[in-house]
């Protein structure tokens, strides 16, 4: 049976502002639940006028609290800006005031410039990223530490300098861990762990399915996860036409050429990309945009959909959608569920 999530990066449109963006956020959370999709998951972003969402933690709080079953996340919490027990007691109190709903996606990727990376640092230096294992490593214990499974002294070793300390609120139950990841590092990092992998095609289709199987290959059995549990998060645009569709996808995706270009800003409306005076050089970045995601009705998308899940192993699906007007936002994931034949649990 397909599942389908939602990745939601809070984009903020040309003329719009982030408390908007904010505010379709909320909206979009409570129709995608309606629709019957599973989870939806928050992005980090920092320093940037595209995106709203700079702290998915503060968001997921506000969705969990605007919905009442589908699981909210992170996709991601990038880890090496942050003390793996901080992320642990956010996690912890959000599994707290929500049981059973939570997801923490963990990513590597720095999320902003390398000026942010340095503001964002935890202290005089920041984490390296060879250290990423590690960190998860700490996560994990603290984690299952915090529901008792790991007895009073905690998961760590009698000599380790945190034995006996703990993620507060402690108690039952404990986020679903997910690592994203857009290569194959994260794959055996997630492998090794035994959490579940969600490999970002929208970023990289070029790796083909090399990463999930790498994932697959080298999954070790956990205490949250017998088996590998893999999905892939890809970027569609539905409408009721493919020229609509298509027509709706030129904001995006002059965003993109945009952001290729280091000049990435708000989005644009859809008549400002589609009478953008495009060169040649930008015309030929365009159709490569284009490639990379999904774009048409409702039957020609789940078509790619089927077969992209085909080729890579799975059937979850996490989908991000942008679009310049929200009621084309809501509708093409509307119009996605339906083709998928996804609904809401009565």
């Amino acid at each position: 049976m397909v599942s389908l999530s939602v990745l939601d990066q809070s984009p903020i449109r040309k003329g719009g502002t982030a408390a908007e963006a904010i505010a379709n956020t909320i909206d979009l959370a409570r129709q995608a639940e309606r629709f019957g999709y599973s989870r939806y998951w928050l992005a980090e972003h920092h320093n940037t006028s595209s995106f709203a969402g700079s702290a998915p933690e503060v968001l997921i709080a506000a969705v969990a609290a605007a919905t009442g079953r589908i699981r909210v996340g992170s996709g991601g919490v990038m880890l090496p800006h942050y003390s793996p027990l901080k992320v642990a007691e956010c996690f912890r109190l959000l599994e707290t005031l929500h049981p059973g709903r939570i997801d923490l996606g963990l990513g590597r990727a720095p999320g902003g410039d390398l000026r942010t990376t340095r503001a964002l640092q935890p202290g005089p230096q920041a984490y390296d990223v060879g250290v990423f294992p590690q960190q998860v490593e700490l996560l994990r214990q603290f984690l299952e530490d915090s529901t008792g499974l790991q007895g009073e002294e905690g998961g760590f070793p009698g000599d380790h300098p945190y034995l006996g300390l703990h993620a507060t609120p402690r108690g039952p139950g404990m986020p679903d861990l997910w690592m994203l990841g857009s290569g194959g590092d994260g794959a055996i990092i997630a492998a090794q762990f035994g959490m579940a992998y969600c490999f970002a095609h929208f970023i990289n289709q070029d790796a083909g399915t090399q990463p999930l199987d790498a994932y697959r290959r080298n999954f070790r059995a956990s205490r949250g996860l017998a088996g590998p549990r893999g999905s892939i998060a890809v970027s569609v645009t539905v409408a009721d036409t493919e020229e609509e569709a298509k027509r709706i996808a030129a904001s995006r995706n002059l965003w993109v050429m945009h952001l290729l270009q280091n000049r990435a800003g708000a989005f644009p409306s859809i008549e400002e990309a589609l009478d953008y005076p495009y060169t040649n050089e930008d015309r030929t970045m365009l159709r490569a945009i284009e490639q990379r995601g999904f774009a048409g009705t409702p039957e020609q998308v789940r078509g790619r959909l089927l077969a992209l899940g085909e080729a890579h192993g799975v059937d979850d699906f996490v989908v991000l959608t942008i679009t310049y007007d929200q009621k084309d936002r809501v509708r093409s994931y509307e119009l996605l569920a339906e083709a998928m034949g996804v609904k809401a649990p009565s």
